[in-house]
């Protein structure tokens, strides 16, 4: 899913002397927090100290899925891999900048890409290729499901690869013990323990609030309708265990830590937080986890979360229900396809003007065409952008096709043309957007994060023209699903030391009935409201955000555009038809 297309930055490059020697010892006392993220084209590992604001080291390995016999895959092979290159590269960024070498942490976080399939045996084994969230080859029994469970079940959903095998009746079902994400996947090598956080079990199967577990009406549902077609398999045997934000998720066993750091130097032994899909990742990000509360989160994919403070009156196939990290409802719209044709576009001019004998690093290039979108007339002077490289279902896509249209009236310049760029990223995120509008869902905030606006003033103005809303960035805007999952995990290791010191009940059997004047996590209970208030508190007190307004030219010229982007589909659908 989403992942922001810039590294992560690091505040404490600008830390004093007395800083540096605080974050020294605190990583060699074993107190930083360290979040992983498995993104679409990059894995990161993010650390943070005492103070879960500021980024302490930051780690990377690029990777790239598979199109392999029409299936979008990753090795797990070189999940293991990157995971292992890009927590090398961390340390080896921690002794560079305070000389020395983490052995162990106060707590790990797992984040990774959400939805999608992997099945496994008895023994733990892949019995299937990885099945990632890209692929749209659910159709049937996504819409099967469904009209089963009154609700929206997307095609990339877990349950949705699920019950196409069954269809399909492929011949692993025989064999299958298990599916999780790639989240929960990593976490159980890790630790041993089958478990996922509420926000990415909730892109595998309806969760009911109330509960914070599966919705056990639609699980029997679900076991009903496979009682013949797939005899024996019964979903809570295949699911993992759900946890929400601040309970124990385990810990770093042995064989984990020889996983994720084979020089042996890493110990075992570190408290893991539940892990969680990025989405999850991204409403920390973005402290948007209370209801009225939302963000966008750009990179690979483009996706929408509003938190929401009552049910939806109707079901939308635009929408999909999942949760955040504490459990409460959100309607996510999700759009397979973000900024990665955009991207395309800035490498193109990035090697002309290296042909040209003017090379300029890749910043440059997005700041450049980024600004030149400025200039650009309110609707892109007529042009359409297309940034459909995989199939689109709200676009109602199979398949993607990458298309640049104009008619021979248009005005075909720079500026006209990186504005259809950037329009085109939010396009069909805003015609999902209008449907929850018809809802009369109100939002109070709506943040946004990913490396699209780390050029100040550009993508975030033009997302709230296509919003027709208050659009806020703050300076961690780029720092992505790697620092979310490292501030979960600092919040599950608040959450225990809160337990331990107090003797609060275990985070397992606590229950939400928190108070605004609750002095810990613990105290609070482990619902949203302590969540948010963590985050208010202790990560995002002394955060500026700088808030785009509107602007009403922007809005109308957005409206003129996606009117015509959406007329403009059906060229869309002739393409993935004829090419």
């Amino acid at each position: 899913m989403s992942e922001s297309p810039a590294e992560l930055d690091t505040p404490a490059d600008e830390a004093t002397p007395a800083a540096r020697t605080n974050a020294a010892a605190a990583i060699a006392a074993g107190r930083a927090s360290l979040g992983i993220e498995l993104g679409s084209t990059r894995i990161k590992a993010c650390l943070i100290g005492d103070d879960p604001s500021v980024v302490l080291a930051v780690g990377s390995h690029d990777w790239e899925n598979q199109f392999v016999d029409r299936i979008w895959t990753y090795s797990l092979n070189d999940v293991w891999s990157g995971l292992q290159a890009a927590y090398a590269d961390l340390v080896a960024d921690v002794a560079t900048r305070y000389g020395v070498t983490p052995t162990t942490f106060g707590a790990i976080g797992v984040s990774a890409m959400m939805h999608g399939y992997l099945a496994l045996d008895g023994d733990g084994e892949l019995l299937v290729p990885f099945r990632t969230w890209r692929n749209t080859t659910t159709g049937p029994a996504a819409a099967q499901l469904s009209e089963l469970f009154g609700v929206n079940i997307p095609l990339r959903w877990s349950i949705a690869h699920l019950q196409q095998a069954v269809l399909d009746q492929e011949p692993h079902l025989q064999q299958l013990a298990g599916i999780t994400t790639l989240a929960g996947y990593v976490h159980q090598r890790l630790t041993g323990r089958n478990v996922l956080g509420v926000g990415d079990a909730s892109g595998m199967f309806p969760i009911d609030s109330s509960t914070n577990d599966y919705d056990a009406e639609l699980v029997e549902r679900y076991d009903e309708l496979v009682a013949q077609a797939a005899p024996g398999l019964r979903l809570e045997n295949l699911l993992p265990d759900v946890l929400v934000a601040g309970e124990s998720a385990g810990e770093l066993t042995a064989d984990g830590a020889a996983l994720l750091d084979p020089t042996g130097t890493l110990q075992p032994g570190a408290l893991l937080c539940p892990p969680e899909g990025d989405a999850g990742t991204g409403m920390v990000a973005t402290c948007s986890v209370a209801p009225r509360t939302g963000n966008v989160s750009a990179g690979t994919s483009i996706f929408a979360m509003v938190v929401l403070e009552r049910p939806l009156a109707e079901v939308h196939h635009e929408l999909d229900l999942v949760t955040t990290p504490a459990g409460d409802a959100v309607a996510m719209v999700h759009c397979n396809n973000g900024a990665s044709e955009l991207a395309a576009w800035a490498a193109l001019f990035g090697r002309f003007s290296a042909a040209a004998g003017s090379p300029i690093d890749d910043d440059r290039v997005f700041d450049v065409l980024f600004r030149e979108a400025l200039a650009g007339e309110p609707d892109a002077g007529g042009l359409l952008a297309y940034n459909h490289l995989a199939g689109e279902p709200i676009a109602g896509l199979t398949e993607g096709r990458p298309l640049v249209v104009r008619t021979p009236d248009s005005r075909l310049t720079l500026p006209n043309f990186m504005r259809a760029q950037l329009y085109g990223v939010f396009g069909t995120l805003a015609l999902g957007m209008r449907v929850l509008a018809d809802e009369n869902v109100t939002l109070d905030q709506m943040f946004a994060h990913g490396g699209m606006f780390r050029t100040a003033g550009v993508a975030q103005r033009f997302l709230a023209g296509a919003l027709d809303a208050p659009v806020s960035v703050a300076a961690t805007a780029s720092e992505g699903g790697a620092w979310g999952i490292a501030v979960l995990a600092a919040y599950a290791s608040s959450v225990a030391r809160a337990t331990a010191s107090t003797g609060a009940p275990d985070a397992a059997t606590t229950t939400s009935t928190s108070t605004p004047d609750a002095a810990t996590p613990a105290a609070a209970g482990l619902d949203g409201l302590a969540l948010d208030r963590y985050l208010r508190d202790h990560v995002f007190a002394g955060t500026t955000f700088e808030t785009a307004a509107p602007d009403p030219a922007d809005v109308a010229g957005f409206t003129t555009y996606l009117d015509r982007y959406h007329a403009g589909l059906a060229v869309e659908r002739a393409a993935v038809d004829a090419l």
